[in-house]
């Protein structure tokens, strides 16, 4: 009988292709492992609907795809006014049905342990009922969790109100950073007083308790951030760590070469492209778009722009029937030659194309990961969540990204979101720089990063090596 792993990745199309490309690398790895990920669905719309039902094509005798679907007696009709609280609190009320479905699923197999997201530690608990020892997939990079304990420590021992932090300037000095790291870059939940900064310091001592942690990331990516955590580590502070990354889905939506967007790709020149494209919910207003436009046609290189429509409360971006209606008068008439706009992109497709020389991203984290592997260097235009703080360390730890913005933010979810608007000068400024000459010593250090992010997943690379020693730890505490 197998070692049965269970994955809860948190909800989000995001953490769930991670996770499930992680459990498929996890077993490509040791025939004596198999893995069930379970698939727990929010009340409202994220978007995954359709991956989800995909994923049970991938069923296999030692792959198994579970749902835990919410409470139909209940009615939710929007997005909650407090998201980050809510769905705590719906993962968190989710605990009895997962043990139901895990127990269920013992039945057939012999349950070696949890493997739960950064964002469903409630998880945790059930895998203490049963027994079991529980590990963390950490989705994003192994500074940000350096930075989670950092604050955990500020608050527990040193009584400090990190919600503070908001109303003042400094910068502050984080382990696992090199540099001064500015209160302007941090997650926006760090400064949410309704509870969503408690969340975070909760979820900082849930995963000091827990067996082990893995990162999507890599030693020769994040050397600093790994090496100040393993200091703690050796105090007993911090989990094993297993820098297991790039972790990555690179077949998904692939198209075929008759597709439109390839065969425009195909007749541009080699690195000549610029391509615009903001994640699952990366969208803007018509106020934006005008001015991103302005910026790309000013600049006068070629594009590729994904661009979304915004969704109504409680939906998800969608497709525009007529971009022409929020674009500039005339915009795809003038730049027919040399641009091309769409709607949802097949992003890594057209990351590995020959014709794309730059990339104007949101820096979610798969987005970084994604133009490493590929050595497409980046502009950086996060929106929400975390992606400040790795535009941050794009520009500013690695010298492997130009800046369009560091903190601008657009929380898909806040119901009270001004933000300011980005002008046509900026954008241009930026696709300027990363495009043209003075790119060159950030095109350089991307070009070396696609080449170490390989050697780390070949057998003997760092991450290689990391997944082996977590796979033995895995059967040794099942012995």
């Amino acid at each position: 009988m197998k070692s049965e792993l269970v994955f809860i990745p948190f909800p989000a199309y995001g953490h769930i292709t991670t996770a499930v490309e992680n459990a498929k690398l996890l077993l490509s790895r040791d025939e004596r492992l198999s893995v069930t990920v379970l698939i727990i669905k929010l009340p409202f719309d994220t978007g995954i609907e359709t991956y989800a039902k995909s994923l049970h094509a991938l069923t296999s005798e030692r792959l198994r795809f579970l749902e835990v679907s919410p409470d139909n007696s209940a009615s939710y009709s929007a997005v909650p006014e407090s998201p980050m609280s809510f769905v705590s609190s719906y993962l968190e009320s989710q605990r009895t049905n997962v043990r139901e479905a895990v127990l269920i699923r013992s039945q057939s197999s012999r349950l070696a342990g949890f493997v739960v997201d950064m964002l469903c530690t409630a998880m945790i608990d059930v895998a203490n009922e049963l027994k079991v020892p529980a590990y963390v997939f950490f989705t994003t990079s192994a500074a940000l969790l350096g930075l989670f304990f950092h604050l955990q420590s500020l608050t527990d021992h040193h009584g400090l109100d990190v919600t503070e932090y908001k109303d003042t300037d400094p910068d502050l000095s984080v382990p696992s950073f090199l540099n001064p790291v500015p209160v302007k870059v941090l997650p926006s939940v760090v400064f949410n007083k309704s509870g969503g900064s408690q969340l975070i310091i909760s979820a900082a001592r849930r995963l000091r308790e827990t067996k082990g942690i893995m990162l999507n990331t890599f030693a020769e990516l994040e050397t600093h951030a790994l090496m100040a955590l393993a200091v703690d580590g050796c105090k007993g502070k911090v989990p094993h760590l297993y820098p297991v990354g790039p972790v990555l889905d690179l077949k998904a939506n692939q198209p075929g070469p008759e597709d439109p967007v390839i065969k425009w790709l195909d007749d541009q020149p080699d690195k000549s492209v610029v391509f615009l494209c903001f994640g699952t919910m990366g969208c803007f207003d018509e106020d934006q778009i005008k001015e991103i436009a302005r910026g790309l046609e000013r600049s006068g290189h070629r594009f590729l722009w994904s661009l979304r429509r915004l969704p109504s409360p409680g939906e998800v971006p969608g497709e525009y029937e007529d971009p022409s209606q929020v674009l500039p008068e005339g915009f795809l008439e003038r730049t027919a030659r040399t641009g091309k706009v769409i709607g949802w992109a097949p992003q890594v497709a057209v990351l590995s194309h020959v014709a794309v020389g730059g990339f104007v991203s949101h820096c979610g984290w798969n987005s970084i990961l994604e133009s490493m592997w590929f050595g497409v260097p980046m502009a950086t235009w996060p929106l929400y969540a975390e992606h400040q703080l790795s535009a941050f360390e794009m520009v500013k730890e690695w010298g492997m990204g130009v800046e369009i913005r560091l903190d601008y933010r657009k929380d898909f979810l806040s119901t009270k979101n001004t933000v300011e608007v980005v002008t046509g000068e900026e954008v241009e400024a930026g696709i300027r720089r990363l495009m043209e000459e003075g790119g060159s010593e950030v095109r350089k250090k991307v070009a070396e990063m696609k080449k170490k992010s390989r050697v780390a997943m070949e057998e003997g690379g760092s991450s290689y090596t990391s997944m082996g020693c977590f796979i033995e730890d895995v059967l040794k505490e099942h012995a």
